[in-house]
């Protein structure tokens, strides 16, 4: 079980109480998708996105992202339980959907990405100390069943 402090679960907190689930999301994804392009092949049912541009239109993209951002609701509600919470979670990815748990980092590094450029000088060393920690116990927990 992950120890938080309560400056952590503060900081944590607070950037969800802030957050824009339908911009970030749609952000988050985007990016990855873009950044890496690799990942688009688990959306080959969600239409074109044959580049940049039609990645970043489309709505079934920017629904999934803020999909996203609230599943991260339940590791916000669970934080000393993540594991148990992402469980099922955790297998649906692994088993059914055969996503590289590797793509749940590259999301997370994006989600990042665009969190710090919304907050700007708000996210200082200590935001982002508490944000990976929590993002990396998500991940773990997220490819929990790949182990």
């Amino acid at each position: 079980m992950v120890e938080w402090t309560d400056s952590e679960r503060a900081i944590i907190n607070s950037i969800f109480s802030n957050l824009d689930y339908e911009e970030i999301g749609r952000k988050s994804l985007c990016r990855c998708l873009i950044v890496y392009p690799w990942t688009q092949r688990y959306f080959g049912a969600f239409g074109n996105l044959y580049n940049a541009e039609t990645i970043m239109a489309n709505p079934l993209i920017a629904a999934h992202g803020t999909k996203i951002l609230h599943g991260l609701d339940r590791a916000l509600k669970n934080m000393d339980d993540i594991k148990n919470t992402y469980a099922e979670l955790s297998l649906l990815h692994s088993d059914k959907l055969h996503v590289d748990p590797d793509n749940f980092r590259l999301l997370a590094d994006c989600l990042t990405v665009v969190i710090a450029a919304k907050m700007g000088t708000a996210f200082t060393v200590e935001t982002q100390v508490a944000w990976q920690k929590f993002l990396s116990v998500v991940v773990s927990a997220l490819g929990r069943q790949y182990h």
